[in-house]
């Protein structure tokens, strides 16, 4: 190679240099960004049995609003030059038909509220598939850098390898368990770190139900007067929820979804003064005027 080829070689390395040396300086001008991906399942499960000692969600109410925010300002403490994204709440529901909790989550800003659906036995199902397919999706497009995910459950391994994959952190959260673990290992070696949420940091948000205690010697209310009761919830519930949510329940008449069956029984024991648990045919009454009232709307 003669001199003058060694100078125009010299010259092309020089600018492609340049060229790094810019993309470079563009890349780290670029601001990291995170995003927070919640198994509402396992924290509600884990959350409760630390706090109340059950994992029954109708045992105790969880502060979701206040716990989201406490995660976002964990989450910008550990990503100190990161932004938020947003964060994602995966859930089950009958038939994807959000409950009213899953609503007022829905409506919180930067929260995406992402549903699968439970069975009969009320567990997820397709919960992990929800998450597999944001994590990759969000990591292969280059939206995020980092993922804080709260989750415990093996099957979410291959939504780890798939947004590794695109070249993402996965960081995995767990609530801390009372005895043993309550995250599956294979779950914890893929992950790029871990941490733990301890009781200190969960328990503000999470509070025992107490029962309502209503004076015995209240007379049983008659049958239409619990019928009317149901209808007066109905008219309240079809405000909140909208037109869209009736048709998407009117096809699973006579049967309300758990969570409105258990709301619409706590709202009727309110409104009459009167415990309606163990009295059957009270019970049907009071479904009887709620679906009455949403099928007169039709």
């Amino acid at each position: 190679m003669n001199q003058e080829e060694l100078g125009v070689l010299s010259t092309r390395i020089d600018h492609t240099n340049e060229l790094l040396q810019r993309m470079l300086a563009e890349v780290s001008k670029t601001p990291s960004t995170h995003a927070i991906f919640v198994d509402a399942g396992y924290l509600y499960a884990a959350a409760g049995r630390l706090v109340a000692g059950t994992e029954d969600r109708r045992a105790f109410d969880l502060d979701a609003e206040g716990l989201i925010d406490a995660l976002i300002d964990k989450a910008r403490t550990i990503f100190a030059d990161s932004r938020l994204l947003r964060v994602y709440w995966y859930d089950g529901a009958r038939r994807r038909i959000h409950t009213s909790e899953q609503q007022t989550i829905a409506e919180l800003p930067d929260v995406k509220v992402r549903l699968g659906n439970l069975n009969a036995n009320n567990q997820q199902k397709g919960v992990d598939s929800l998450i597999r397919s944001d994590l990759e999706s969000l990591a292969r497009h280059r939206a995020i850098s980092d993922a804080a995910l709260l989750g415990g459950d093996e099957d979410l391994v291959s939504a780890v390898e798939a947004a590794q994959g695109y070249g993402a952190r996965v960081h995995l959260w767990g609530i801390e368990a009372p005895d043993g673990r309550n995250q599956a290992e294979p779950l914890l070696w893929e992950v790029d770190s871990q941490r733990t949420l301890e009781l200190d940091f969960v328990k503000p948000y999470v509070a025992r139900r107490t029962d309502t205690a209503y004076d015995p010697a209240a007379p049983r209310p008659g049958r239409e007067d619990v019928r009317f009761v149901g209808a007066q919830i109905a008219a309240t519930w079809l405000g909140a929820r909208g037109r869209q949510s009736m048709v998407e329940l009117l096809p699973g008449h006579p049967y309300l979804p758990g969570p409105v069956d258990q709301d619409l029984l706590v709202e009727a024991e309110r409104l009459l003064q009167y415990s309606l648990r163990g009295q059957a045919d009270l019970r049907r009454a009071l479904r009887d005027g709620f679906w009455d009232h949403l099928q007169g709307q039709v």
